[in-house]
C-alpha cells in the first residue's frame, strides 16, 4: 500500500448515494492506494455500476469472514470512501480493481439491497486543532519510534512505507498509515477506523504497537533460544566425534557395543549348530568393523537377524497319546480311514523309537475333500505348529531356495521362511498345489523341491540366503495335488502318495450332518434347535443341486438355505423352521442336476461305460453306427488321442475276430462306422473306454442287443485282453447313481473293491473279465448271432 498526495486525492464531490462493497478480510483507510480482487457477483456489480457514475465506492468491512451473502447488520456502520483507479476482469471470471481511499463516511441507511447494496452516507469530518502541540508531538515521536524498534525486531515492513511514516507530521495520517501497514485483525483495525480524534487513534494505534513488539521480543528470545539449541547440538557431535577418534586410538568400542552384545547373546541363545555358528560369529566381526551406516551393515545386520531368529534347537514336542490322536482326527474329519491311520501308524513309531525322520506325504484327490484342512487337523492331533505354502504357479526357483545376498533385497525362500514363521524346527509344513508348480527359463521350482522332499538329503537343506545347512529331518511335510500326472517322476518319487477319492452319496450326508451344518448354523447366528435339516434333503441337495468330488459346493447350498431362513426370521416370520425334500426347491430354485436319464429299452449299438472326472465319476453311452461306404471310421464327441486310439485299436480286434462273430467278409470295406459319445462338449479321454467301444462296435457289426442295466470299464488290447483302469470308486458311485445293476470290471481291478465303501457295492453286481469274450457274453442280450441284415452288405 502506498499513500496518495493530497493533490491526487480529491475530498470534495462525494455523493450522498454510493455503491457498497462489503470487505471479508481488510480495513481500507482514506489515503490509501491497494489493489482489490473481487469474486463476489454483488461485489462486482457494485464495481460496474461505480465506474457507470462517478466511479465511487463505499468500502466497508464485514464483521465476520464466514459470511458469504451479507446482511446490512452483518456489515460494520463505518468505511472508507474509495475511488476506482483501474479495474481488469480476468480470465476466471474474477475482477481486479485498484482502489484510493479518499475519506472516511458512515453509513446512514440502505437504499437498495438488490442486486447490489446501494446505501445512504455522510461523510466523517476530523476535528480541527490548533497548531501542534506537545501531546501530539510525543506521540508522534512515540509511534514513530515503535515503527523503528518494530522493524529492528524483524517486523516485515516496506522500506519506502517506512520513509513516508519518518516524514509524517499529521497524526491523523500518521495513526491511519501505520495501522494499515501493521496487519491487525479486522476487529482491531475497525476500533482505529471509527475513532475520529487524531489523538486518540494514534494512542490507540501506539497501545496495538506496544503489544505486537512484546510478541516480537518474545519471538526473537524463542528463536535465539533455538539457535542456543542448535549451537549445542553441534557442539555435542563434535565432541562425540572426538570421542570417537580418541577411543578407536584407545582400541575401546564404539556405540555399538551394545548391538554387537545383543547379537552375541542372540548367537549364544539360539543353539545354532558348531559350523553355523561360527559363520554367525565371522559375520558378526565384519559387523563391528564397518560404519553403521554403510548398506552392507545392513545387509549383514539383517543376515544375522535371520540367524538369531531361526529355531536351530526349538522343536514342540509330540502328543504320543494314540488315541487322544485320533479322537482329534474323527473330530475334524469324517472317514478318510486309509489319511488317519498313517498318522496313528506316525505316533506308534514315534512312540517306540522316540526319534524318527519325519514322514513326507502327498495326499492326491478332486478339490472339496478336505486335503488342506486335513493338515492343519494332523498337527493338531500331534501337538506340532502349522505352517501352509501354496505352491501353485510359482516359477521361479529362488522362491524355495531364496536370493543370493549379492542382490539387494534378498530374502530366504518359503520353506526357510515358513520355519521362522512356525518358531518350532518340527513344525508339519504343508505345500498346497505342488502339481501346478511353473517351469519356465527363470527355473524349476519342482527340482529345488528334490532335495527339500528327500529325507536323504534334507537333513542339511542349504538356503542361498543363508548359506549355511539346516536340519528338515524333523518336519513332517505334507503336499497335496489333484492330479499325479503333473508331478515329475523324481519328485513323486521322494513321496508317499496317499489318494483320497471322492465322496460317496452317503459320506457326504454323514460329513453335512457332522460338520458342515453345525458350522454353518454358528456362521449364521442361529441355534441348532432353530433350524432343522432332514436328512431327505440332505441328500437331495447332494444329489440335485451339487456334483463334485468334495463337499465345497454342498456347503455353499447349505449356506445358501441358512441364509434365506435367516432373513425370514430377521423379518419375524417364524421362529423354527424344518427343510424337508419337497421344499428344498423354496431355497435354492430348481434343481441343478437330475438324475440320468434311464434308456427305455435294451437297443443294439449302444453301450454303457464308465468315465472318471475330477468332480467324480459318470457314465457315458457309447453310440455305434453303420452305414454304406467305403470302410471309413469317424470317431465324434470331443476326444483325446489315447481315446481315439483305444476305438482304433477296439476295431481292429473286431476285424481280427470277424469270422468269429459271423461278419461276412467284404463288410468292412463296403461299411463306413461311425461311433459318437455323447455331452459332445465336454472333452475326453483315456484308454478305460477300450472295451465299452469294443461291445459297441461287437453290437452293431452283429445285431446282437445290448444290456442297459450293464456298465463296463476296461483297456481293450488287439488279442482282446482286457486290461487294469483306475478311478473305481468313482466310477461305481456313478453307476449306482444312474441305477445300473451290473458292472463289468478287468479282473486285475478286483482287488481295488476292497477300497470301495460297503454302502455303494450293495445291490450291485460284478462280473470281472480277462478277456473281450468274457464282456460279450455278459453285455449282450442273449446269445451272440448275426442278423439277417449284415449278411446282406
Amino acid at each position: 500500500m502506498a499513500e496518495s498526495g493530497d493533490k491526487k486525492n480529491p475530498q470534495v464531490g462525494i455523493p450522498e448515494r454510493l455503491p457498497l462493497l462489503p470487505m471479508r478480510d481488510i480495513v481500507v483507510f482514506p489515503h490509501m492506494l491497494l489493489p482489490l480482487f473481487i469474486a463476489r457477483g454483488i461485489s462486482i456489480r457494485a464495481i460496474e455500476e461505480a465506474l457507470a457514475g462517478n466511479k465511487m465506492v463505499l468500502l466497508a468491512a464485514q464483521k465476520s469472514l464466514d459470511i458469504e451473502g451479507p446482511q446490512p447488520g452483518d456489515i460494520y456502520s463505518v468505511g472508507t470512501v474509495g475511488a476506482i483507479m483501474r479495474m481488469i476482469k480476468l480470465p476466471d471470471g474474477k475482477v481486479k480493481v485498484l482502489v484510493q481511499g479518499l475519506a472516511k463516511a458512515k453509513i446512514v441507511s440502505f437504499v437498495q439491497s438488490a442486486p447490489f447494496y446501494q446505501v445512504k452516507i455522510k461523510k466523517v469530518v476530523e476535528p480541527a486543532r490548533d497548531g501542534v502541540s506537545v501531546e501530539s508531538e510525543a506521540v508522534i515521536r512515540t509511534v514513530k519510534e515503535q515503527v523503528e524498534r518494530m522493524v529492528s525486531l524483524g517486523k516485515p515492513i516496506i522500506p519506502d512505507v517506512v520513509a513516508v511514516i519518518e516524514n509524517m507530521e499529521n497524526p491523523g495520517r500518521l495513526a491511519d498509515m501505520v495501522a494499515s501497514n501493521m496487519g491487525l485483525t479486522v476487529d482491531a483495525a475497525q476500533e482505529v477506523l471509527e475513532l475520529q480524534d487524531p489523538i486518540a487513534r494514534l494512542r490507540k494505534v501506539s497501545g496495538f504497537l506496544a503489544k505486537e513488539m512484546d510478541v516480537l521480543l518474545v519471538q526473537q528470545k524463542i528463536q535465539s533460544e533455538a539457535r542456543g539449541e542448535m549451537d549445542k547440538m553441534q557442539r555435542e557431535y563434535f565432541l562425540r566425534e572426538q570421542m570417537k577418534a580418541i577411543q578407536k586410538e584407545l582400541g575401546d568400542s564404539d556405540e555399538r557395543i551394545e548391538e554387537i552384545e545383543e547379537f552375541r547373546v542372540k548367537i549364544a541363545a539360539a543353539e545354532m549348530p558348531e559350523k553355523v555358528a561360527k559363520e554367525a560369529e565371522k559375520q558378526l566381526k565384519r559387523l563391528g568393523k564397518m560404519h553403521p551406516d554403510s548398506a552392507e551393515a545392513g545387509t549383514v545386520r539383517t543376515y544375522l537377524e535371520w540367524l538369531v531368529e531361526l529355531p536351530w534347537g526349538k522343536s514342540t514336542r509330540d502328543n504320543l497319546d494314540i488315541h487322544l490322536a485320533k479322537k482329534v482326527l474323527d473330530e475334524d474329519h469324517y472317514n478318510l480311514e486309509k489319511v488317519k491311520e498313517r498318522i496313528l501308524e506316525f505316533l506308534a513309531v514315534r512312540k517306540m523309537k522316540g526319534r524318527m525322520k519325519g514322514p513326507i506325504l502327498c495326499f492326491v484327490g478332486p478339490p472339496g475333500v478336505g486335503k488342506t484342512s486335513l493338515g492343519r487337523s494332523i498337527a493338531r492331533a500331534i501337538g506340532r505348529e502349522f505352517v501352509r505354502v501354496s505352491l501353485g504357479g510359482i516359477r521361479d526357483e529362488a522362491e524355495i531356495r531364496g536370493h543370493r545376498r549379492t542382490y539387494v533385497g534378498s530374502l530366504p525362500g518359503r520353506i526357510i521362511q515358513g520355519i521362522k514363521q512356525a518358531g518350532t524346527n518340527n513344525p508339519v509344513f504343508m505345500m498346497d498345489e505342488i502339481d501346478k508348480i511353473g517351469i519356465d527359463f527363470r527355473g524349476d521350482p519342482s527340482s529345488a523341491l528334490l532335495e527339500v522332499l528327500d529325507p536323504e538329503q534334507n537333513h542339511a537343506f542349504s538356503d542361498h540366503y543363508l548359506g549355511v545347512p539346516f536340519d528338515l529331518s524333523n518336519v513332517m511335510f505334507i503336499t497335496t495335488a489333484n492330479q499325479i500326472d503333473p508331478i515329475p517322476v523324481p519328485l513323486r518319487d521322494r513321496m508317499e502318495m496317499i489318494e483320497i477319492s471322492s465322496y460317496t452319496t452317503e459320506e457326504k450326508e454323514g460329513i453335512a450332518r457332522n460338520y458342515l451344518i453345525p458350522r454353518q448354523l454358528s456362521e449364521h447366528g442361529v441355534s441348532a434347535g432353530a433350524v432343522h435339516i432332514s436328512d431327505a434333503a440332505i441328500r437331495h441337495v447332494v444329489t440335485q443341486y451339487t456334483r463334485e468330488a468334495g463337499v465345497r459346493n454342498l456347503e455353499r447350498e447349505i449356506a445358501h438355505i441358512l441364509r434365506k431362513i435367516v432373513r425370514q426370521m430377521a423379518e419375524g416370520k417364524r421362529r423354527k423352521y424344518h427343510v424337508g425334500p419337497s421344499s428344498v426347491h423354496r431355497y435354492l430354485g430348481i434343481p441343478k442336476f437330475l438324475p440320468e436319464a434311464e434308456q427305455e429299452k435294451d437297443e443294439v449299438g449302444v453301450a454303457t461305460g464308465l468315465a472318471w472326472t475330477p468332480t467324480g465319476g459318470d457314465i457315458l453311452r457309447v453310440e455305434a453306427t453303420t452305414m454304406t461306404g467305403k470302410g471309413g471310421l469317424t470317431l465324434t464327441g470331443s476326444l483325446g488321442d489315447v481315446m481315439k486310439e483305444s476305438a482304433q485299436a477296439a476295431l481292429s480286434y473286431i476285424r481280427s475276430r470277424s469270422k468269429h462273430f459271423g461278419i461276412l467278409p467284404g463288410t468292412f470295406s463296403k461299411t463306413d462306422i461311425h461311433i459318437h459319445v455323447p455331452a459332445g462338449a465336454i472333452p475326453k479321454d483315456g484308454p478305460s473306454a477300450g472295451i465299452t467301444m469294443a461291445t459297441a462296435l461287437a453290437s452293431v457289426l452283429t445285431g446282437c442287443i445290448l444290456r442297459r442295466d450293464m456298465a463296463m470299464t476296461g483297456e481293450v488290447t488287439l488279442q482282446g485282453r482286457v486290461l487294469p483302469v483306475g478311478g473305481l470308486k468313482e466310477k461305481i458311485l456313478a453307476a449306482k447313481r444312474a441305477g445300473i445293476k451290473g458292472i463289468i470290471l478287468p479282473r486285475r481291478n478286483k482287488k481295488d473293491l476292497e477300497e470301495v465303501p460297503l454302502q455303494a457295492q450293495r445291490g450291485m453286481k460284478f462280473i470281472f473279465a480277462d478277456h473281450m469274450d468274457d464282456v460279450l457274453v455278459s453285455a449282450f442280450r442273449g446269445s451272440l448271432k448275426r442278423p439277417h441284415q449284415h449278411q446282406k452288405l
